[in-house]
């Protein structure tokens, strides 16, 4: 059994996948829009509407050794991802400046990369879709 993130990015997916790819060297492993959705006319779901079409209904990106879930939810424009933070754990301080540093394109640094007590290089950044991330430096 294992855990696995599903972010939501209320119609912003495309976008996201795109940062992620570059910023994090993500790998997409897979992806569905909403039109590729298999209609069952016995289910309650129904055809999606033009503007969601090819919004994404799910996909999946390959970080390191990590999947992680995406979609564009209920394409509200909004996402919102309080209470959760994703931490990377990187290799070494060169590693963690470099992700740390391209996560903050866009987004606002909660704090600053640095030695702490329990890591040579740890910090916490919001990247350009609220998502909360931990850059650290496994001890």
């Amino acid at each position: 059994m294992f855990i696995q993130p599903h972010l939501n990015f209320e119609g912003r997916c495309d976008d996201a996948i795109a940062f992620y790819r570059t910023a994090l060297g993500a790998e997409l492993t897979m992806l569905m829009r909403y039109k590729e959705i298999p209609i069952d006319p016995d289910s309650n779901t129904g055809k999606p509407t033009p503007e969601a079409s090819e919004k994404i209904c799910h996909a999946a990106l390959r970080v390191g050794e990590t999947v992680i879930l995406l979609s564009d939810g209920r394409n509200r424009g909004n996402p919102t991802f309080n209470g959760i933070m994703l931490s990377l754990s990187v290799r070494d301080v060169a590693e963690a400046k470099q992700f740390f540093t391209a996560l903050s394109d866009g987004g606002s640094v909660l704090m600053p990369l640095g030695k702490t007590f329990f890591s040579s290089s740890f910090g916490m950044v919001t990247d350009r879709f609220g998502v909360c991330w931990m850059v650290i430096v496994a001890p």
